[in-house]
């Protein structure tokens, strides 16, 4: 009974989502609690309520101030110096610009916002692309790469924030340990740009090349898209730099939790950036509408899982599903997940997924003795996928900002996608994120 009345729940919670008849924060609270009532124990839900969100407390207060932080640097136009440099390096070689494109991108995903990181780079070189005849959809190829595996590996992106809060684990855990595969696959896909750049190279004439040289050495791209002046490198410049760099090592060091970092991060480069209180009030106000969002929902998920999970639902589910893996292939269960999460977050919501497929998935892991972690690392590995997907806001911003339609750029993109994403399993395993065992 627990496992059908589990099955139903993350059955009507996609269905609700994909359907797009509720929100997810909606439909995340409300549907346990409906369950909740039908099985009978609804005098239990304060109480189940309360573990719930005590379990994903931290990881909202994580995400609250690496939006911020990442917020202020992106106002800081932290990356225009390298934006500029990439560019006048380039020499107008195509292959070196989508390689540029791909270092960029790669950078400001760190961001974690997918909108955002989509402006930052096409308005630095989207003119170039033009100017060059080189197909828009190449930029468009590298950005959501980069975005899948940069924002959607980190802890403070939207991806691996609803893992963790979902399964309750340490988000310094699960970082270190994905980290060296994430470095991996970052430099395939400065790999994988340069093959890009190699293709649009050969229907470029040389002449066409030689006259965007010519106009990069005259200072003609010191502009981005929307005609912005690039920021030149300022002390600030420097010291954002700086700061992030050493929160980064901090965080690979694993000195203090994740959240302390950030909130320690934030407040150095609120005050350096800002310095006024006047100002530090505006920018936490402007920044607060992309990082309260994603916090309500993640407390609202605590919800879900605290239900699910105390009601027994959860281990009721992966019983069930225990019974149909074949004996002596448990091992192969995270290697699994990882690459049948690549078409599950192609097809369908990140909240859908995380909230409705992952949890059951871990809780058959964990009857095998694997820990969440793995299964975490494994479920964002799918990103890459679910960033050329129909589920994902950002590709429509930018697919305006490079005028393609969803068709086109999917066949173009669907291949290098797919590569990416399986080559990312096979880095995963090869650095033991994942465990795979027969």
């Amino acid at each position: 009974m627990l496992a059908i009345l589990g099955f139903a729940s993350l059955a009507s919670f996609m269905l609700v989502v994909i359907k797009k008849w509720a929100t997810a924060l909606v439909a995340v609270v409300f549907i346990p609690i409906i369950v909740l009532l039908i099985s009978g124990r609804g005098a239990d839900l304060p109480e189940m309520v309360a573990v719930g969100i005590e379990t994903v407390a931290p990881t909202a207060i994580l995400l609250l101030f690496a939006v911020l932080y990442f917020g202020v640097m992106m106002d800081a136009r932290l990356f225009d110096p390298v934006s500029r440099a990439i560019i006048r390096l380039s020499g107008g070689d195509p292959v070196k610009i989508c390689v540029g494109t791909a270092v960029l991108a790669l950078l400001v995903a760190l961001d974690g916002d997918g909108t955002t990181s989509y402006m930052i780079i096409c308005s630095a070189f989207l003119p170039i692309y033009r100017q060059l005849e080189i197909n828009p959809l190449v930029i468009a190829t590298i950005s959501t790469m980069a975005l899948g595996t940069i924002s959607g590996t980190t802890p403070w992106g939207g991806a691996a924030t609803r893992a963790i809060s979902v399964l309750g684990i340490d988000a310094t855990d699960y970082f270190v340990h994905m980290l060296p595969a994430m470095l991996m696959m970052s430099a395939s896909i400065i790999g994988l740009a340069y093959l890009l750049g190699r293709n649009a190279r050969k229907n470029i004439t040389a002449e066409r090349i030689a006259e965007v040289r010519a106009d990069i050495g005259s200072g003609g791209h010191q502009r981005s898209e929307d005609g912005t002046v690039m920021t030149k490198a300022t002390w600030r410049t420097w010291a954002n730099a700086a700061c992030t760099v050493t929160l980064l090592v901090l965080l690979v060091l694993g000195v203090a939790d994740l959240l302390v970092l950030f909130m320690l991060g934030f407040i150095i480069v609120l005050v350096l950036n800002h310095p006024r209180p006047s100002d530090q009030g505006e920018v936490i106000r402007a920044h607060a509408a992309n990082a309260v969002p994603v916090v309500i929902l993640v407390l609202g998920a605590g919800v879900f899982t605290g239900i699910l999970t105390e009601t027994g639902m959860t281990t009721a589910m992966a019983n069930a599903l225990i019974s149909l893996i074949p004996d002596g292939a448990e091992g192969l269960l995270p290697a699994a997940a990882a690459v049948i999460g690549i078409p599950l977050s192609f097809f369908m919501a990140n909240d859908a997924y995380f909230f409705g497929i992952v949890p059951v998935l871990a809780e058959s892991a964990a009857q095998h003795s694997i820990p969440p972690e793995e299964m975490a690392r494994a479920a964002v590995i799918g990103q890459m996928a679910h960033s050329i997907g129909p589920a994902s806001a950002p590709l429509w911003v930018l697919l305006g900002l490079v005028r393609s339609s969803l068709g086109d750029f999917q066949r173009f993109a669907f291949l290098w996608v797919l590569t990416a994403s399986l080559l990312y399993v096979v880095f995963a395993v090869l650095t033991g994120a994942i465990s795979l065992s027969f």
